[in-house]
């Protein structure tokens, strides 16, 4: 402990039975030994003695400790050791960003103070492991869900590079309880990172390559056509029912019309105005959630493109060796390639192809062949094929 915190009054040092830590400072052993310290260390934030923990997340890793006490770690919801978000293990700068938060924590000693008594006070009134801060009350976003780790990130707890492994005077061989690995380059900007520039989310290079990542992604752009007001909005469940999603999007203009489409979990939401739809997609994209579900959102189509879609209909792809257009040539396999009605007429007997139209009684055979075996009489036991005669008599 420094020489400088003579000064504080002893109740305000803080006591704790259990640290605030994020899975991945805890380790993967569920049985783990920790050294506690009582008034061990001051806060890297508001410099208050506050109870240390001391411990090994597992084998092959370092020992970490608690940094910031439990005031500053439930102000930010973080955890005390990593300093990262509890709920989503993003950096500060990152979730603060996304939802839209302006958390402006007081940084001289006196303010500093007034603030942490606050705080304390509304903790020891309500459950211990509450977690404060205006982030509690925002709604879950879709972006940080896709930032977010899913599962535990272990690796963050491996041991420091070896310094004499890198000079090449390292003698402890796989003994040694530091990795013997490459260090990072010194120039990057991830190897030089601040402690209290992660915690009040400034000048955080991690937080900057994440939000690069956000930029890059892809966002629904308007179309072109200015009459399309209606936005598509997926993922909807029966829980959901029209005057949930009325009530959501009124606040961006007047709404025409909204249908709910159980079956295909859909809705569609048409406004009146080109400009209030506009602004429902560009304040609603990835941060539409409901009832606690997450919505998709996105334009709708054209109209006409839909008629237009709807009247050519599905193609069939036409079969190999049958024309195309005409009914096939039963009549002549040779090497005529049209058939007409006068080919075929027989005397004393009408026409078949009387009153049928021009188109229908040419047949043209296809330069291919014939592509089923029924088609062709020969294979069916026939040498020709020859048109009866007829006596006049």
């Amino acid at each position: 402990m420094s020489k400088g915190t003579s000064h504080y009054n002893r109740q305000a040092w803080e006591d704790s039975n259990f640290p605030i830590l994020c899975q991945t400072c805890l380790g993967d052993n569920n049985f783990i030994r920790m050294m506690v310290d009582k008034y061990g260390s001051e806060c890297k934030i508001c410099q208050r003695p506050f109870t240390t923990y001391r411990w090994n997340p597992g084998a092959k890793m370092r020992y970490k400790k608690t940094e910031v006490c439990q005031t500053c770690s439930r102000a930010k919801n973080v955890c005390q050791t990593c300093l990262l978000d509890l709920q989503y293990g993003l950096p500060v700068q990152v979730r603060d960003q996304v939802l839209s938060i302006n958390q402006n924590l007081p940084k001289d000693e006196i303010n500093r103070e007034y603030y942490n008594q606050q705080l304390d006070t509304a903790v020891a009134s309500s459950d211990a492991s509450e977690a404060h801060g205006p982030h509690k009350s925002q709604p879950p976003s879709d972006v940080l869900m896709k930032l977010a780790r899913t599962n535990p990130y272990y690796k963050r707890n491996r041991a420091h590079v070896c310094s004499f492994w890198v000079k090449g005077e390292c003698r402890r061989g796989e003994e040694c309880p530091y990795r013997h690995e490459k260090p990072s380059d010194p120039d990057d900007p991830l190897a030089d990172q601040n402690l209290k520039d992660r915690y009040y989310g400034t000048n955080d290079p991690v937080a900057d390559k994440m939000m690069k990542r956000v930029s890059e992604m892809p966002r629904p752009s308007p179309p072109e056509d200015k009459s399309i007001t209606t936005l598509y909005v997926g993922m909807v469940t029966d829980k959901i029912t029209e005057k949930d999603l009325r009530d959501h999007f009124y606040q961006f203009g007047e709404i025409r019309s909204v249908s709910v489409v159980n079956k295909q979990t859909c809705a569609f939401v048409t406004y009146t105005t080109r400009e209030a739809a506009e602004l429902a997609v560009e304040k609603s994209f990835q941060k539409l959630v409901i009832h606690g579900q997450r919505l998709s959102i996105r334009w709708g189509r054209s109209q006409g493109k839909k008629a237009v879609e709807n009247e050519k209909g599905p193609r069939l792809v036409p079969v190999p060796g049958l024309p195309v257009g005409a009914p096939p040539d039963y009549f002549s396999l040779g090497s005529s390639s049209t058939a007409t009605s006068s080919s075929f007429s027989i005397p004393g007997l009408p026409s078949p192809f009387v009153g049928l139209p021009a188109a229908t009684c040419t047949a043209t055979v296809s330069s291919t062949g014939i592509h089923y075996p029924s088609q062709d009489p020969q294979r069916l036991g026939s040498s020709s094929f020859k048109l009866p005669s007829f006596n006049k008599d």
